[in-house]
């Protein structure tokens, strides 16, 4: 197969979109729809890939050059746009003649590698080559015109007749050709059509008229090539691509409450007997062992869950680039939140309105309510209060705190790090610990109570 080299086109202002945000960088499954492409491409042995910038041309490059740090993406600005065939125009420079040159829309975002290297294949280094769909109401799209099986033309809709307004295979905006022809041909281009505008799909009748092969690569996915101009469009090609992805899972096993209430926006991998409950999102990358269950409405993010947890409802988990570990067994939430480096051993217990951060909890630990952990070694089998916390910023640096096993803390006490607390120690009640503590040793440090008989709150003067 020759050389590849990748045009994507990405100028367009997305007028409809009513967004000051270029079109394609508004998001599906949660990235960009020209992040999606280029992820695509890369999976592609390519030379080049060359982007055709234009509205939002510096947002566009500088959301591109942080995603792809490691990859030389090369950039071709269109100012003014002047239609598809002027946006490849000026990316022409870029492009070596020795290759094929594989053209793709930035606002097409779930094209698969397979149909393109499918087409790529049909190229063969010497063939103008098309990716087409059949569609039931093709308004709006470029017509193939054949005779017999032979492409002889691409008409767009505002261009046609009546009759070629009744095909319904359309052009799907994604084609293969041999650079050198594509360069020759795209000089030839003329902006004498209904809009004004330099069409690419005019270099079929070129091709044709110089008698060149064309073919037709016609995919039955038409969600692969669909593209996304409004609000609309996007809400439905995100629903469209959510319950195709919740189906795939269903298909392995996995038990999704109601598909079209599942969100997933990385990769999630399920062992079996897997429950997902309504309204749940997944994003980054998850792995869910066997027969773990995840109530409703709980966002999960960058972690790894084990065999027979319970992440119950309304339960936040974002381990970002540190991760999250939730042991087998484990029981977490509901409306709890587990924050990066979290680190859960088996059969440990977090419950609602605990957040932990950073911190590593042995087998067996508990802390079942409104706590929070941060920067901070849990023995096993400890039993951590409610409203407890470790103190573990002192405004300038953060600070470990260190619990052995089997150590209970009482409810409403302040750890203060760095500190450790002996293992079998316990800390009373409401108090705030500075030093650390000998093993098996009670810890109290709180003020002596007061009481005092018969006193009497003050009283509000009387108005006037």
């Amino acid at each position: 197969m020759a050389t590849v080299d990748v045009v994507i086109m990405a100028a367009g202002k997305g007028t409809r979109m009513k967004s000051s945000k270029p079109k394609v960088l508004h998001q599906l499954a949660g990235r960009a729809l020209l992040k999606h492409v280029v992820d695509t491409v890369t999976q592609l042995k390519v030379r080049r890939i060359a982007v055709v910038t234009g509205h939002g041309a510096a947002q566009v490059e500088d959301a591109l050059a942080q995603a792809y740090p490691g990859i030389p993406l090369a950039y071709a600005k269109q100012e003014p746009q002047l239609g598809t065939g002027h946006a490849v125009l000026q990316a022409a420079p870029l492009l070596e003649n020795d290759g094929v040159t594989l053209i793709l829309n930035g606002d097409v975002p779930l094209i698969s590698v397979v149909t393109l290297g499918q087409l790529l294949t049909a190229c063969d280094g010497r063939h103008l080559s098309l990716l087409t769909v059949d569609l039931p109401d093709p308004t709006g799209y470029g017509r193939i015109v054949r005779e017999g099986d032979a492409v002889r033309a691409i008409v767009e809709h505002k261009d046609a007749s009546a009759a070629q307004r009744a095909i319904r295979e359309i052009y799907t905006g994604v084609m293969a050709v041999p650079t050198a022809k594509l360069k020759a041909w795209l000089q030839r281009l003329t902006p004498d059509n209904a809009q004004g505008e330099f069409y690419l799909t005019d270099i079929v009748k070129f091709a044709v008229d110089d008698g060149d092969s064309v073919v037709a690569v016609k995919t039955d996915d038409a969600l692969q090539v669909e593209g996304v101009n409004s609000p609309v469009q996007l809400a439905a090609l995100e629903r469209a691509w959510q319950l195709r992805q919740a189906h795939r899972l269903m298909e392995q096993g996995v038990r999704i409450s109601d598909p079209a209430r599942f969100d997933l926006r990385g990769r999630l991998d399920c062992a079996q007997d897997v429950e997902i409950d309504v309204n749940c999102v997944f994003e980054g990358e998850v792995t869910l062992g066997e027969g773990v269950r995840i109530g409703a409405n709980c966002v999960i993010a960058n972690a790894r869950i084990d065999a027979g947890a319970v992440i119950h409802p309304f339960t936040h988990i974002d381990g970002e680039r540190l991760g999250v570990q939730v042991g087998s067994g484990a029981l977490v939430g509901p409306f709890a939140r587990l924050r990066p480096g979290a680190q859960l051993g088996a059969e440990v217990h977090i419950g609602n309105f605990v957040e932990v951060k950073n911190s590593t909890l042995a087998a067996g630990a508990k802390a079942n309510h409104l706590a929070y952990l941060g920067d901070a070694t849990v023995g096993a089998r400890v039993n951590y209060g409610a409203g407890s916390i470790t103190a573990n910023y002192d405004g300038a640096n953060k600070h470990r705190t260190v619990i052995g096993d089997d150590v209970h803390v009482g409810s409403n006490c302040v750890l203060v790090a760095p500190v450790t607390i002996g293992a079998g120690g316990t800390v009373g009640a409401g108090s705030t610990i500075t030093r650390s503590t000998e093993p098996g040793a009670l810890s109290v440090a709180r003020g002596k109570q007061v009481g005092i008989a018969n006193w009497q709150r003050p009283q509000k003067k009387p108005k006037g």
